[in-house]
């Protein structure tokens, strides 16, 4: 999502004052540097690693992770008055999705937050959306590296890459024919800034492509679809048309409550049983129960999963054992380039800000992104 719901006016007296702006989440010195660099109105705040602890009220950065602890940090008493000091003046926060329910009265002069993460699910019931705060995302950095994950999976199925490593890890020669993805059908649904790239990537190498998108209202085939990369452009009613087509279903929707569980039985088996799903989304889009039992019977040939309904995946979970799954910890969108792309997004909205222009992915609690 690349528009906005509309502009932030700059009030008369940051013309010549200091727009306070804090950093909730870990930030490159050089990283900071550059966003203190986009105009000297603003003062740049980064939170201490104890800070952002608090600021967070103790829960991770991200599934499965916990920052290093410093030793010569402040105590946790320290850094909450010194949080406390800066929230209070502070008007423009970046942060990731962890952010406190509280933030609105702690940070009385919030006018703006910026997140470092594409999707706005897990914000969609705090204070903060419905507030009068304007909330962007980072949709739009991550299309690089997770189309890259979505054509790295398409290959290693095609190639029998998973089943190569199995026999590897076993000592056993066993030969097998791989496919070619050259003439095979893509489905992507949802047609944001991943899922194009993907189309994309998948035109290059010679596949069909069908792309799902919300706002579509017919099928478009051919010219018709705007896209040189799409060969048909589809509604949300013909999903079922773009499932049992597709060699390669791509799940690249928002997570809303439309869209929640729109992976479903049904869905499955409406699929080819020689076809993989790959799911870069968020895991609650598909059924998971569902989608173990499509793999074990054999309803579709294999899954791609970097996301799933809880993180980390339970130990208990069926998909660990089944040898047709892919299985990554949600890192399809992470490279060491991530939060330079973020910085970069974020100093741009910044110049839009201060320049009273309207901001990239306002977020519309409405339609959930």
């Amino acid at each position: 999502m690349a528009a906005s719901a509309g502009a932030l006016i700059i009030p008369k007296e940051h013309m010549s004052g200091k727009v306070k702006v804090a950093l909730a989440l870990p930030v490159a010195r050089e990283l900071q540097e550059r966003i203190r660099a986009v105009d000297q109105r603003l003062a740049v705040t980064a939170l201490t690693r104890m800070q952002r602890h608090v600021y967070r009220e103790g829960r991770p950065l991200w599934a499965g992770y916990a920052e290093p602890a410093l030793a010569d940090e402040e105590s946790e008493e320290e850094a909450k008055a010194r949080l406390e000091e800066v929230l209070a003046g502070t008007e423009v926060i970046l942060s990731n999705p962890v952010v406190p329910d509280g933030i609105v009265s702690r940070a009385p002069k919030l006018r703006w937050l910026q997140l470092t993460s594409a999707g706005v699910d897990r914000l969609l019931d705090a204070p903060v959306v419905r507030s009068r705060v304007t909330v962007t995302t980072a949709s739009g950095i991550h299309a690089v590296p997770i189309s890259e994950y979505v054509l790295g999976a398409m290959l290693a199925f095609a190639k029998g890459f998973p089943r190569a490593l199995k026999a590897q890890a076993e000592g056993t020669w066993r030969p097998f024919w791989p496919e070619e993805l050259e003439g095979k059908t893509v489905g992507i649904a949802g047609m944001g800034a991943i899922g194009r790239r993907v189309a994309q990537l998948s035109r290059a190498l010679g596949l069909r492509v069908l792309a799902m998108r919300r706002s579509a209202e017919r099928r478009l085939v051919g010219g018709e679809t705007g896209d040189p990369c799409v060969d048909e452009l589809l509604p949300p009613s013909e999903l079922p048309y773009l499932l049992a087509e597709s060699d390669y279903v791509v799940v690249a929707a928002p997570l809303t409550p439309e869209t929640r569980g729109m992976f479903g039985e049904a869905e499955l088996r409406a699929m080819k049983p020689t076809a993989v799903i790959i799911n870069i989304a968020r895991g609650a889009l598909i059924d998971e129960g569902a989608l173990a039992r499509a793999l074990k019977e054999r309803w579709i040939a294999g899954a791609a999963l970097d996301v799933f309904e809880r993180e980390p995946l339970p130990a208990e979970s069926a998909l660990w054992a089944l040898d047709n799954v892919l299985l990554t910890p949600h890192i399809s969108g992470g490279t060491p380039r991530y939060m330079e792309r973020a910085v970069d997004l974020f100093c741009d909205n910044l110049r839009r800000y201060l320049d009273g222009r309207p901001l990239l992915n306002v977020v519309d609690p409405e339609r959930g992104y």
